[in-house]
């Protein structure tokens, strides 16, 4: 059995929103592999091929959308306890090597982003902070040397 991944209901109604456009583009590509095999021989019918082969992409996109949405439990950032650096929690971290401050939110592998600003608990960083508190350290290996952080603060998201 596997264990579910946390989730944010953000992340997940984006999962849900995918879904649904794949599947409604699911069967219009459906109709037109039907129209196309009604125009005769299918080994020289280029509307028949690209569209089995589109059919095949988006089957797939679908099949691993499933398994993200019924492998997830969803969690409402905006309700998480703010002492710990937890699933939902944005914290704020100084890196030690260089002074900066970097702001992150952490989520599940399934909606992190660090283009807008969020990593996954799974992550090396993530994994590194998850359970501190404000004051903590902690250390991450990487390709490029040791990375060193304190966490200074946590708040609670405002999105779900």
């Amino acid at each position: 059995m596997y264990d579910l991944v946390p989730i944010s209901l953000t992340g997940f109604n984006k999962l849900m929103d995918e879904l649904s456009r794949l599947e409604k583009e699911a069967v219009e590509v459906r109709k037109r592999i039907s129209e196309a095999r009604e125009m005769g021989d299918l080994k020289e019918n280029g509307e028949f091929i690209y569209g089995r082969e589109q059919l095949g992409f988006i089957e797939g996109r679908l099949g691993e959308l499933r398994a993200k949405i019924n492998q997830s439990e969803k969690v409402d950032c905006t309700k998480v306890q703010c002492d710990r650096a937890v699933f939902g929690t944005i914290v704020t971290l100084l890196k030690l090597n260089t002074q900066e401050k970097v702001t992150y939110q952490l989520l599940g592998p399934h909606d992190a982003d660090i283009d807008t600003g969020s990593i996954s608990i799974h992550s090396p960083v993530g994994d590194a902070i998850h359970g501190l508190a404000p004051g903590d350290k902690a250390s991450v290996k990487n390709p490029r040397g040791e990375l060193h952080f304190e966490v200074l603060d946590i708040a609670k998201s405002q999105i779900a």
